[in-house]
């Protein structure tokens, strides 16, 4: 089992949203109900060295700031880090932080390589290695679910797609564990900081090489075609693979891991998925939002607005808090529940709106591929030592799970 310590409502003047530490090693599922019902709009305060900002919670006013990206852009970051740094140099480059007709164009040439007809073989592949990873798993008895299992499915994938060398990917891999979280709560922003611009470089070198080499990856797609009539300098190309290979690897990996902790932590639900009275499609989605592997987006308002009856001045940062929306009593029925058939799920795991996840099917597919994988050739699944969380005020999810596995 986890345990963490629950934070009450009564605290939340004490609280800094933007901390690492809060999310990873706090319980706050009180603080969220009570800003959904009191405070659905709150003002994080500065703090000496950032600036405050907002904190939406509900869901119906996340799913209306995701959906505007005229009045709440991008381009001025979209997630706390960079936002409360001052802004995102990938800004207007990079598919995740451009709006209007720059993302419409990149996010139509990237569309390409990620529709369902296109990702049939990565799928396969997934699949094939999903039954790897568990029967080796299976064989020894025990594992680090999160590492042995989890690691391997998304990364493999993605690297697939952007066609990432096999002897490079154990490197990729600890470097996108450290760009956006780390497993170390005394780990530094200047460590993150350190492994994104690896992760930069490395693609930097993988776009030149791809110009003319004639591969058929996303690379050579990036670097063969127009935006708008444009073509992509390497820059573009460098940015866009950091943000599909971080996008790809670290949420899908968290919620695999976190699936297989609920699991263990809901009994009863394992044994619906193993009778089959839980179907693999709802248990993802389900999956998806309970373990809502992206905390939060965020956004800068263009102009003078509001949300949700507050006032918000232009410029100001907005945040929109996935794990809050996704637990929202006026959209889910008992949202602390674990129901592996839920139906319908209107989670925002993927966000909502033009910056909807462009690897929503991969992702659907992955975890699918896991949960499956569980339910034909797991017969018990036991913790045997504490989960280790991530720590990071983006990500959500635990880093170690270790587990005795019997095979069925």
């Amino acid at each position: 089992m986890t345990t963490r310590r629950t934070i009450a409502p009564e605290e939340l003047g004490t609280l800094d949203l933007a901390d690492p530490r809060l999310h990873a090693e706090s319980d706050l599922s009180a603080v969220w109900h009570h800003l959904r019902e009191h405070q659905p709009v709150h003002w994080n305060p500065a703090t000496d060295t950032a600036p405050g900002f907002w904190v939406v919670t509900r869901h119906a006013d996340v799913t209306s700031v995701y959906r505007d990206s005229a009045r709440f852009t991008s381009e001025g970051g979209n997630v706390l880090e960079t936002l409360l740094a001052g802004g995102d140099s990938g800004a207007g480059r990079m598919l995740a932080t451009t709006d209007g007709e720059k993302h419409a164009g990149l996010r139509r040439l990237l569309m390409s390589a990620f529709s369902p007809r296109a990702l049939e073989p990565i799928v396969e592949s997934v699949r094939r290695t999903v039954t790897r990873l568990l029967r080796d798993a299976l064989e020894k008895g025990t594992c680090d679910f999160a590492a042995d299992v989890a690691a391997g499915v998304p990364l493999g994938a993605i690297c697939d797609l952007l066609g990432v060398p096999d002897r490079d990917r154990a490197h990729v891999l600890s470097l996108t564990s450290s760009a956006l979280g780390s497993h170390d709560a005394d780990s530094t922003p200047v460590d993150a900081w350190i492994a994104r611009n690896e992760i930069l470089l490395y693609f930097a070198g993988l776009a030149r090489d791809r110009r003319h080499s004639g591969h058929a990856d996303v690379i050579a797609l990036l670097a063969g075609s127009e935006v708008n009539g444009l073509p992509l300098d390497d820059d573009e190309i460098m940015l866009n693979c950091y943000s599909l290979i971080l996008g790809g690897d670290e949420t899908a990996r968290l919620s695999m891991a976190g699936a297989a902790l609920a699991l263990v932590e809901h009994p009863g639900q394992w044994r619906s998925l193993k009778r089959g009275e839980a179907g693999i499609a709802t248990a993802v989605e389900e999956i998806l939002r309970w373990t809502t592997p992206a905390l939060h987006a965020g956004r800068t308002a263009t102009t003078d607005t509001e949300v949700g009856g507050r006032p918000i001045a232009a410029g100001e940062i907005v945040t929109v808090w996935n794990a809050s929306a996704n637990r929202d009593e006026r959209i889910f029925d008992a949202p602390g529940e674990l129901r592996l058939d839920r139906t319908p799920n209107k989670h925002v795991t993927f966000a909502y709106g033009p910056h909807f996840c462009l690897g929503a099917h991969l992702a659907r597919a992955e975890i699918g591929a896991v949960l499956a994988g569980l339910r034909d050739l797991v017969a018990e699944m036991e913790q045997t030592g504490p989960a280790k969380p991530v720590y990071s005020n983006f990500l959500s999810g635990i880093g170690t799970l270790p587990l005795a596995l019997k095979p069925a």
